[in-house]
């Protein structure tokens, strides 16, 4: 299953999740194929109505981004209209709702969007954001998963303010590298500028499953919306790359990654499947259940019109 409604969420249906696992929470559950299509040109309408208001767009996904719209093209000065226009206009040319997060920050304008879902806005002040942050519970924060939030409530952390009063030794002790990280979001200080430039390092794609992964099919099964995902990121922005990266974290957070470098530029979708399933393979049978699976695609470059035609793969 490549995603879930928001109405199917109800019945604890997430993203990803297996199509048998999601029929028995939900037996009236309703697959519809999927229009990638239909997506992209939706995409694509969709970011022509940001640009009409700022250069600096920082794309996420297909149907998310940031903006920076302190210098805009229109010179509206407050940025809740901007997004009022954006949202009306979205609805207005794609019948599509749109959500939206204000801020003084990408991480707090990532929180404020997930606010009021799936058609609403949220406006985080400055002088509001640090008891917003301080009331959120962890979970909710962009960037920190399930696993990460089970690990921080045992921990003792479950909200904000727990998080803040953690010192910065105490978080890079427990969580390594991303602690830094987790000791300023909790501060609601994010310094990150919106780069419509940014080059890429890798795409990617992962998700924590709520019950573990004990087989080879449902670890296969788990994938094919990561590798999806993945695939439709590099097409929309004509990319390819060379290094498939398969990541994967067990019940009891030991995590290990497989990687693969093909030849040359991975010219289809189906190359990574083949890929991905020959780094799989030799993990089964487990000793411990899988609680996250995630790929990525790394050396990544400009396609070349012959892209897909080369099958590059050496096993």
């Amino acid at each position: 299953m490549a995603a879930a409604s928001y109405e199917a969420r109800k019945f604890g249906v997430r993203s990803a999740m297996p199509s048998v696992t999601a029929k028995r929470k939900c037996p009236d559950l309703i697959f519809v194929p999927h229009r990638f299509d239909a997506y992209r040109a939706d995409s694509q309408q969709i970011h022509k109505i940001f640009a009409e208001h700022t250069p600096l767009i920082e794309p996420l996904s297909l149907d998310e981004a940031y903006l920076d719209v302190t210098e805009n093209l229109q010179g509206i000065p407050v940025a809740t209209t901007i997004a009022e226009m954006i949202r009306m206009k979205i609805k207005a040319e794609t019948s599509l709702t749109a959500s939206a997060g204000v801020s003084y920050n990408k991480f707090l304008s990532k929180l404020a969007s997930d606010q009021n879902k799936p058609d609403g806005l949220f406006v985080t002040t400055p002088k509001m954001g640090p008891a917003f942050v301080e009331e959120l519970p962890v979970g909710k924060f962009h960037g920190v998963g399930p696993a990460t939030t089970t690990k921080m409530n045992q921990l003792g952390i479950e909200t904000g303010r727990d998080l803040r009063d953690q010192s910065l030794a105490f978080l890079q002790q427990h969580f390594g590298k991303a602690g830094a990280f987790y000791y300023w979001i909790a501060r609601d200080v994010d310094e990150r500028p919106v780069r419509a430039d940014r080059i890429r390092k890798s795409v990617g794609a992962e998700d924590t499953f709520s019950e573990d992964v004990f087989t080879l099919e449902a670890a296969r099964a788990a994938l094919e919306p990561l590798i999806e995902k993945v695939w439709r990121y590099c097409e929309d922005r004509s990319i390819r790359g060379r290094t498939v990266t398969m990541k994967v974290k067990y019940a009891d957070f030991q995590q290990i990654t497989r990687s693969h470098t093909a030849l040359g530029p991975i010219g289809k979708q189906g190359e990574i499947n083949h890929l991905v399933d020959a780094l799989l393979d030799p993990l089964f049978p487990v000793g411990k259940g899988i609680r996250l699976l995630g790929v990525s695609l790394s050396s990544l470059g400009e396609s070349s019109p012959d892209a897909g035609d080369q099958l590059r793969l050496q096993i």
